[in-house]
């Protein structure tokens, strides 16, 4: 019997630790053999703010044979690989009580399903999120229990939103109820961490070293890529390739964003890795989330595309005004077609994430399919600040337990959290109830 390569296996260099994606050499070969274990199942939450354009997302019939509206028309290439849920709620997102508030309970009880205390003081205070509930109960499974990651900086404290602290409208993962879990922002900053060694020292002079030199941290593996290959078979060998190409092109964007100079800024600094245009911010730490999955670095991750109640415009589209401002358009028509043009952009970028999962063979599937990837938000309509038929989609077949493809219409008010405990539940994670969930949604399947 052949000996197989332990799953977690990596390539070492000097201050450098570079995971490998699922091998068929990671599985023994002999008729005697144990069954190969289950491929890794993963979950994602991507958040975005300030509600949708609801007319222009949902799809006009229910059940198979999904029809993407213009929001999402961008999904075609993966629509037989994704869900629309309609009807889930956030209740604790509604005042309940507190006044105004929408955009910073939105934020902070996305994941949690838990009512956030009012205060901008340190006593901040709302409930364990669903990823790192996950990642608590799964650690030591992968090399990093999470990866939480973002486009917009966010403050810890003060009052950002009617008396809630900024940490509620920057954070959509809590590793306590009074513990947010910050993310990166710095694409530079993530592939450092995901690629470093265990030794801090060597993985900074490693970095010196490559920046000076401006080597690539494949350079630094190759003795060990060399002896690994020589124990490979032909489609082994392709899909290190293919993963060392996608590293590569990586740092090489690394590289672009690392000389941008934003010269309309009189004495701007220079950034370290955080690309100029949106677009390429977010798939740069798109591509560090597919990476981290293909390597199984990790199986748990976060990505907001902004915080909420962000006034970020969007003229890479020809949009000059705020997506806040525009958020509350009172029914007019022409603010209505700015918004669902943000919408549309934001969905084009998470179908290229999704594309590139897709594109990843594992197993008789590929990445995506042992998937379970959240988009959304928890305010509806931007306008009328509800929390009610929340603009929610699911990508992935979850290891082959969801059916795709469809719009699934659940009863109004039927809890957001609901859906979090059937993930679990196929994470293999237990756990009876989570924020203000009342059971699963057995229509998942």
């Amino acid at each position: 019997m052949r000996e197989a390569l332990p799953r977690r296996t990596f390539l070492k260099g000097v201050g450098t630790a570079l995971a490998l994606p699922m091998l068929d050499a990671m599985e023994p070969v002999s008729a005697l053999a144990a069954p190969a274990k289950a491929l890794p199942r993963r979950m994602a939450f991507f958040f975005v703010p300030n509600g949708i354009h609801i007319p222009d997302w949902t799809p006009t019939s229910e059940g198979a044979g999904l029809e993407l509206p213009y929001i999402l028309e961008p999904l075609a290439a993966v629509k037989d690989k994704i869900n629309v849920l309609t009807g889930l709620t956030h209740d604790k997102a509604r005042p309940n009580g507190d006044g105004p508030g929408d955009h910073a309970r939105s934020t902070s009880v996305f994941l949690t399903g838990s009512q956030p205390r009012k205060t901008s003081g340190a006593d901040i205070k709302v409930g364990i999120s669903v990823d790192q509930f996950a990642a608590q109960q799964l650690s030591g499974q992968t090399r990093f229990p999470s990866l939480e990651v973002g486009c917009e900086r966010g403050a810890q404290a003060g009052n950002c939103d009617s008396g809630y602290s900024c940490a509620y409208s920057s954070n959509i993962s809590w590793r306590s109820e009074s513990t947010p879990q910050a993310k990166e922002v710095d694409p530079r900053l993530v592939f450092e961490r995901m690629f470093a060694g265990a030794d801090k020292k060597e993985a900074d002079e490693s970095r010196a070293r490559r920046e000076r030199y401006r080597m690539s941290i494949l350079d630094l593996v190759m003795e060990d890529a060399a002896r690994l290959k020589g124990q490979l078979g032909s489609r082994d060998l392709r899909k290190i390739d293919e993963y060392f190409t996608s590293v590569r092109e990586i740092e090489k964007r690394l590289e672009l964003a690392s000389k941008e100079i934003n010269v309309t800024i009189p004495g701007a600094k220079k950034p370290e890795g955080i690309p100029q245009e949106y677009a390429d911010h977010i798939k740069l730490l798109g591509d560090m989330m597919v990476l981290a999955f293909q390597a199984d670095l990790t199986r748990i991750a976060t990505f907001m595309f902004a915080n909420d109640g962000s006034n970020r415009p969007y003229r890479n589209i020809g949009i000059s005004e705020g997506h806040h401002d525009l958020s509350h358009h009172g029914g007019d028509p022409a603010k209505h077609a700015k918004i669902r043009q943000i919408n549309r952009f934001h969905i084009q970028q998470f179908a290229y994430i999704l594309e590139r999962l897709n594109s990843i063979q594992e197993g008789s599937g590929t990445v995506l399919d042992n998937c379970m990837i959240v988009y959304g938000c928890a305010i509806s309509d931007g306008n009328r600040h509800n929390h009610d038929n929340l603009p929610v989609l699911m990508a992935g077949r979850g290891g082959g337990t969801i059916t795709t493809g469809r719009h699934v219409v659940f009863p109004n008010e039927t809890p957001m959290n609901n859906l979090f405990l059937s993930m679990l539940d196929r994470m293999g994670v237990e756990c009876h109830s989570l924020g203000d969930s009342t059971g699963r949604l057995s229509q998942l399947s």
